[in-house]
């Protein structure tokens, strides 16, 4: 501990970060794999964040279970498949615009292409608050939902990634109209930072004055935080890493980013897990998801899987 302490500023040796990600791994594959098991929902927690995770470490090199992988996809396949009608005629389903969009990115991180159920979830989208000119949520959950950046980016990455011949037009116009309101809108928490660069980048805005407004809120533990004036957390953390460096162009040998490194590096658990308490008022009825952490789990796990991404581009391909 001292030792990555002291190495704050400093790179961290390959070694010790690849095994942190091989640490973590198991427990996101298990995630996975036991809420799939027991909901037949497509769930964001266990399945959209953990995909982001782990297709970013099978593109650098690290063994992943594609048992799991393939399994996450028909999943989420499924899910689309018996809401199609309703996703048709523009009513959506539980979640909304943000888990039509995880349930869209987990299948593209799986490799899935275009078919009949992500028309149907696209053409959703593109009916979706048409009026607002952006994507919001449709409840509060901070900080998963609750942002309407992050309903707002998960809505173009869906339309950029699976939108289809026909329906490209009308995406194009949605995603303009979107960017002309990211441009003009203020984030307010880390949430929305992080979702707002992310945007910038999908919709090919400037990020520098977004990615140094993100790097301001570093903490002098290395860290951020949800919330301006609260505490470190491997979500915030992880999610303002990652989207550092991949919509905001900070190279990974930064001395921030490598700050940010050894906070993660810090609160990781011995298991590879790591733990952030909840904010959230439950909505749902409690269920045992195969992460440690009981009612934290459902934070905690897009924290490690955040914090798990963040690690991964930290190492050299």
């Amino acid at each position: 501990m001292l030792l990555l302490i002291a190495l704050c500023g400093s790179a961290l040796p390959q070694p010790i970060l690849h095994a942190a990600v091989e640490r973590s791994l198991p427990a996101l594959n298990k995630a996975m794999a036991v809420h799939i098991e027991k909901k037949s929902c497509f769930g964001c927690h266990n399945e959209g964040y953990t995909m982001l995770a782990v297709r970013r470490a099978a593109n650098h090199g690290f063994a992943i279970d594609e048992k799991v992988v393939a399994a996450v996809a028909e999943h989420s396949a499924d899910f689309l498949e018996s809401n199609r009608e309703k996703l048709e005629a523009g009513k959506g389903t539980g979640g909304g615009v943000d888990t039509v969009g995880w349930a869209l990115s987990a299948l593209h991180d799986a490799g899935h292409k275009s078919d009949d159920n992500t028309k149907a979830a696209v053409t959703y989208l593109l009916k979706a608050h048409a009026d607002l000119g952006h994507w919001r949520p449709t409840s509060s959950r901070p900080p998963t939902q609750g942002s309407h950046f992050t309903s707002t980016y998960l809505a173009i990455l869906a339309l950029q990634n699976y939108a289809t011949d026909d329906q490209k037009e009308a995406a194009s116009k949605r995603i303009a109209s979107a960017k002309a309101w990211i441009e003009k809108t203020s984030p307010k928490d880390n949430e929305d930072r992080v979702f707002q660069l992310l945007a910038m980048k999908a919709t090919g805005i400037d990020p520098v004055k977004a990615s140094k407004e993100l790097l301001e809120k570093q903490r002098s533990d290395g860290g951020w935080s949800q919330l301006d004036g609260g505490e470190s957390d491997a979500y915030a953390t992880g999610s303002a890493l990652v989207a550092l460096h991949e919509a905001g162009g900070v190279a990974t040998d930064s001395t921030a980013y490598r700050k940010g490194i050894a906070f993660l590096m810090k609160c990781q658990k011995p298991d590879g897990t790591w733990h952030v308490k909840t904010r959230s008022k439950p909505i749902q009825p409690y269920y045992e998801s195969g992460f440690p952490y009981e009612k934290d789990q459902f934070i905690s796990c897009p924290a490690s899987s955040w914090a798990t991404a963040a690690l991964v581009l930290s190492l050299s391909k």
